[in-house]
């Protein structure tokens, strides 16, 4: 019996998405957003040195295919990532009407979404009435702060203190199907806001939005404030079963790494670890060492997005990547003989672009453990396929083994 270790790097596209043109950031359609390429080429001119230097320096992702397959998906320059490579690679469109985690996630485990998700406009406000008085009972506060599109630490930083003063919560949303709320872990408390997160969910979800997201963050006016690693995101549960599932119905145990917990609803997942990515690149270790024979390991590795990229910091998202490529460097010198291992992503989110949300993208597919050569062009899907292909587990949906 063999293992599976999927891993998500949160948000780094190859660009290529042949529907990006009908994306937006702003006014701006994606087409010619590529997070990858673009990150390379800044750092081969010189346009990414704080907290590192020179052309971008992946060896490990690269020597898998990284740089043949953003070449595949989008006939992009990637200065520095030249290996000829020595995994199976390629690289996956996705087909959901979404550039989100959800759509992302639940597709790469073979389910396409199979609605359009509700999105709130971009306006002041930006939540109908009703919805801003249910937030507010199920507060306890009179009311909300926010109610626009945001980025989460810009909103904090401008309502913390009247938050702090008068315990309304901070309600903001996206580009993506969210609904955010904010509140300080200390004065409003950290299991308030969960719970309150918990208690508008259905009320959200009928409406057909993916998640509503716990923002916790700690600090004061005078210092500032930053967000802390207790977010939780409530997502809608997948209507219909889809690779932890297929795993778990067939006897395997399913860990999941990151937020995977969340984007499932813990549907087919026996256990699930939670933290920062370098936390959670140490419990990818343990699991590599430790997982059970026919084991699913899903993993999600989201600072890439969530501290970089939404913030369009090209620097240090190549940074992100670089600390990313030594360590699997090392997890993949410890793979088992017949363990699967294969690294993707869930969508763009180009830090050179314009806007701060994510960029429609086609993804990476690099696969340890079964030999070297070309996939080509395949769908978000046919990665579930194979993972179930290679557990020997049946497997549902559209997608089909690339192995």
């Amino acid at each position: 019996m063999t293992r599976a270790f999927l891993v998500v790097m949160d948000s780094v596209g190859i660009g290529g998405a042949p529907d990006a043109d009908t994306f937006f950031n702003g006014d701006r359609p994606d087409t010619g957003a590529n997070t990858l390429a673009h990150i390379a080429q800044a750092c081969a001119r010189g346009a990414a040195e704080e907290g590192r230097s020179g052309p971008l320096h992946l060896p490990h992702l690269d020597r898998l295919g990284l740089g043949a397959a953003t070449r595949l998906a989008s006939d992009a320059a990637t200065p520095g990532l030249a290996a000829e490579a020595s995994g199976l690679w390629g690289c996956a469109r996705e087909h959901s009407r979404g550039k989100d985690t959800p759509s992302g996630h639940w597709e790469l485990a073979g389910l396409p979404v199979p609605w359009d998700w509700h999105y709130f406009p971009d306006t002041i406000p930006a939540f109908p009435n009703d919805l801003v008085q249910a937030v507010a009972q199920a507060a306890g506060s009179d009311g909300i702060l926010g109610n626009c599109h945001a980025s989460g630490t810009v909103i904090i930083d401008r309502h913390g203190a009247e938050h702090m003063r008068t315990g309304q919560p901070i309600c903001y949303t996206s580009a993506d199907s969210v609904f955010q709320i904010a509140a300080h872990e200390e004065t409003f408390g950290l299991d308030r806001l969960l719970a309150l997160c918990k208690a508008v969910a259905p009320r959200l979800h009928a409406m057909k939005v993916g998640r509503v997201i716990a923002r916790p963050f700690v600090g004061t006016p005078e210092a500032g404030f930053t967000r802390t690693t207790n977010r939780k995101d409530f997502a809608i549960t997948p209507p219909a079963p889809v690779l932890t599932n297929w795993a778990q119905d067939a006897g395997r145990r399913v860990h999941g790494v990151g937020k995977i917990g969340d984007i499932f609803s813990m549907q087919g997942i026996d256990d699930v670890v939670k933290g920062s990515d370098a936390e959670l690149m140490t419990h990818l270790a343990r699991l590599i060492g430790t997982a059970e024979e026919g084991s699913l390991t899903f993993a999600n590795f989201v600072e890439f997005d969530s501290l970089y990229g939404h913030r369009r910091d090209i620097s240090g998202y190549a940074r992100a990547l670089e600390w990313f490529d030594r360590e699997i460097g090392q997890i993949l010198q410890s793979l088992r003989p017949g363990d699967l291992m294969v690294l993707t992503a869930d969508h763009g989110n180009d830090p050179s672009w314009s806007g701060t949300d994510h960029t429609r993208e086609q993804v990476p597919v690099l696969v340890a453990g079964r030999g070297a050569g070309q996939i080509g062009q395949v769908n978000f899907a046919d990665i579930a396929a194979s993972v179930a292909a290679h557990l020997a587990i049946p497997a549902q949906g559209p997608g089909r083994s690339f192995l």
